[in-house]
């Protein structure tokens, strides 16, 4: 006879008919809550429906009580899984629903970071701070026309300025040995009408001296 309770099994004499149950300590089936509902049945206490709802509860019970408990590792390995799903699912939905993910803003450069710095000191802007770094990166390319445009320039003049101690020298150092190895090589005497590396130079030294 096919039984639901596996392992050794033997005879209940219920006195109205006899139903097998399992011996097994270890099985998941093995529990009072199981063989109750059966035994009501057959007594004639309840009916086949209630029967058989008991027992639906007591089975899954049984079962849930049976699986084996995930370590903490397993835990979080399921749960990672799990976010996972969520938000490939989030964004299969948002793609059916025709709406576009935002875009994290693209990361500004130095330049830019640095000509809006010195933008907000001539503006005075209330959020202004001094930050090394921009006025680092303005001293390193002041020269450079293609990175601090001519419309910029006049306004890091009156920057340069405002400079003191060791900026202040170690400014004045750079400009006069820019000077020199342009003396050197012939164009220590640019046309003032255009603009140019050494005509900033020559500006530099003249603000600073």
């Amino acid at each position: 006879m096919f039984s639901l309770f596996p392992g050794k099994v033997k005879h209940v004499n219920s006195g109205w008919g006899h139903l097998l149950v399992t011996s097994r300590p270890s099985c998941p089936w093995h529990s009072n809550a199981l063989c109750r509902p059966l035994l009501l049945l057959i007594r004639g206490e309840v009916d086949r429906k209630e029967a058989w709802a008991f027992l639906g509860g007591a089975v899954l019970r049984a079962v849930q009580d049976a699986e084996p408990e995930l370590s903490p590792e397993e835990q979080r390995v399921l749960e990672r899984k799990l976010k996972k799903e969520r938000k490939k699912k989030e964004r299969q939905r948002l793609r059916e629903a025709g709406v576009v993910a935002q875009q994290p803003p693209a990361r500004r450069s130095g330049a830019e970071l640095a000509l809006d710095y010195l933008c907000g000191w001539a503006q005075k802007h209330e959020n202004w701070r001094f930050q090394k770094t921009r006025q680092t990166w303005l001293l390193l390319h002041m020269y450079d026309s293609d990175k601090v445009p001519d419309e910029h320039f006049s306004t890091l003049l009156a920057y340069l300025e405002g400079l003191r101690g060791q900026a202040r020298e170690l400014t004045v150092q750079k400009a006069e040995a820019l000077m020199r190895e342009l003396d050197e090589e012939g164009v220590g005497d640019p046309d003032p009408l255009l603009p140019g590396r050494a005509q900033r130079i020559r500006q530099v030294l003249q603000m600073l001296s």
